[in-house]
């Protein structure tokens, strides 16, 4: 793609969610993210390909009809309190149908089953900033409106957690795979969302930087399915060694990074007398991590196969780490012990 083209989408990419964030109005919240809509579009189908095309087409739908249907609950909204504010949000039919349309937005479950299609026809960097940075400007509203309803966001959460474990441990492409881990991950957000929103902004920091670690590590790897992991330590042996720890800490294995906010969502669950909530996502995660460990045996305890394309990838240089990877890798993997002074932070 041409340079000034790219630097043109990103920036409008930067622009659409940066609108979303500063706009108290439901008219420029909705424009903020068509905008971010739109500029996707472009980078999603650079390549021409049938399978991107498609994960296009499917992407650009679906964001149309949850756009639509945002800009009619917040019309309706208006029409019944008279309020185009978006912390005005006291009317239960619009608040319900606006949670509705943004969890179709960022893919919660039940309204989840594009994101593991539209991620699987995308190269691993357009995945990478469809799973992180299109979620921020939907769930800057979600935490704006504060909706009275609670049932609904703890429904979406629980479902999300199910679904996301679930989905995902009858895959074998490695993109459909984080695309479920995306949903599993959204769901614990959007369950303490309501109790604890700085919460659910650290929880969603800490995915950002496990995530970009896994997607980057895939792509320095040319990884797309579970078989072409077994010849990774021929490719990257450092960075295969590193892998399988992301994978642990996204999770939420101990004494990794992505222990901490489930550690913290479960404690304050809890506290709010959610116990059953707490129970089932906790047994949820378990789901999650059974194919994250099924990722990390592939890895490093299968032997490839002997033949020219299991030897092929000895003949080549090995790949090593770049330097933003190793820091997002070593906050994925180190950031454990300093849980006292991110609660103190949150309670501050």
């Amino acid at each position: 793609m041409n340079p000034y083209i790219l630097s043109t989408l990103l920036f409008a990419l930067g622009l659409g969610t940066t609108i979303t964030f500063a706009s108290s109005h439901w008219l420029l919240a909705w424009m903020g993210l068509e905008i971010n809509t739109l500029a996707i579009i472009p980078l999603m189908a650079q390549f021409h390909h049938p399978r991107a095309v498609e994960a296009t087409t499917k992407y650009f739908l679906i964001q149309a009809t949850a756009a639509a249907t945002l800009l009619f609950a917040s019309m309706s909204n208006a029409w019944l309190t008279g309020q185009w504010d978006i912390q005005h949000m006291h009317h239960p039919f619009p608040a319900t149908l606006i949670i509705l349309a943004l969890a179709l937005k960022i893919g919660l479950a039940p309204l989840h089953s594009w994101m593991p299609e539209v991620l699987q026809g995308l190269d691993l960097t357009t995945g990478l900033i469809l799973s992180t940075w299109q979620k921020l400007a939907p769930l800057s509203i979600i935490l704006q409106i504060q909706p009275t309803n609670h049932t609904i966001l703890i429904f979406l959460g629980l479902v999300s957690t199910l679904i996301g474990g679930w989905g995902g441990l009858n895959q074998t492409q490695l993109r459909k795979i984080l695309a479920y881990s995306s949903i599993a991950h959204l769901g614990w957000m959007i369950l303490i969302l309501q109790f604890s929103p700085s919460l659910t902004m650290l929880t969603f920091l800490i995915y950002i930087f496990m995530t970009f670690s896994l997607f980057i590590s895939f792509k320095l790897n040319y990884s797309t399915n579970i078989n072409t992991l077994t010849t990774s330590w021929s490719k990257a042996p450092v960075l295969t060694s590193v892998i399988p720890l992301i994978l642990l800490s996204l999770g939420g294995l101990p004494p990794l990074t992505g222990f901490m906010p489930k550690w913290l969502i479960i404690q304050e669950l809890a506290k709010r007398e959610l116990a059953p909530a707490a129970t089932l996502a906790a047994l949820s995660a378990l789901l999650s991590l059974y194919f994250y460990l099924h990722l990390s045996y592939a890895m490093t305890l299968t032997i490839s196969p002997n033949n020219t394309t299991g030897t092929l990838p000895w003949r080549l240089p090995t790949r090593q780490f770049t330097l933003p990877l190793a820091i997002s890798a070593s906050t994925t993997l180190c950031l454990l012990p300093l849980t006292p002074a991110m609660v103190a932070l949150l309670t501050f």
